[in-house]
């Protein structure tokens, strides 16, 4: 019998076909690793407390090293860290995180304010809520649209200031920082 792609039913479905496929795309290999300066699995919520209060092992173990490379190793990863930190603490990064935090806290601020005085007109005083405006439009369905409207002004608003204010900072700061790490691990990868 054959299938809608000319093919006969059943062909490359067998068992030798299913572990081919396990061979091919299983598993990810041990030494597969994140190359990416800013990734965090933490952050991300990728790995997650035991509760215990300590983390789990990590799901790939390091690839097994020679001995005596191990020790070039771990000191080209503490020169790596060691760029990080300097980063963190440089004049630039301060600037990045200063000017995001100069726009975040208070858009935060407001819109929560806005939100939470939305949410307690509304259970505290239902009749000016329910006070009609034009036709059936009443105070609550325009304060109600006025939350969608003031969460797609605050995503504008965010996007333009990364853009105009942080982005270029920050591109510029994390090409030096790959830079400075990569040549701390011993010269490109």
């Amino acid at each position: 019998m054959q299938s809608s792609n000319d093919r006969a039913r059943g062909a490359g479905d067998g068992p030798e076909r299913s572990a081919e496929n396990r061979r091919d795309h299983g598993a990810p290999t041990r030494d597969a690793r994140q190359e990416d300066p800013w990734y965090d699995p933490q952050a991300l919520g990728w790995s997650e407390s035991d509760g215990t209060g300590t983390m789990p092992a990590p799901a790939v173990p390091p690839a097994p090293s020679v001995p005596s490379a191990r020790g070039e190793r771990d000191a080209s990863a503490t020169r790596a860290r060691d760029v990080y930190i300097e980063v963190q603490r440089s004049a630039a990064f301060r600037e990045v995180r200063g000017r995001y935090r100069r726009f975040v806290v208070p858009g935060v601020t407001v819109f929560l304010g806005w939100y939470v005085a939305y949410v307690v007109a509304a259970t505290t005083a239902p009749r000016l809520m329910a006070r009609p405006v034009v036709g059936v439009v009443n105070v609550g369905m325009l304060a109600g649209l006025g939350q969608f409207l003031t969460t797609f002004l605050l995503t504008w608003a965010y996007a333009r200031h990364a853009r105009l204010r942080r982005d270029r900072t920050a591109l510029e700061l994390r090409w030096d920082t790959q830079e400075l790490a990569r040549e701390a691990r011993g010269g490109a990868r």
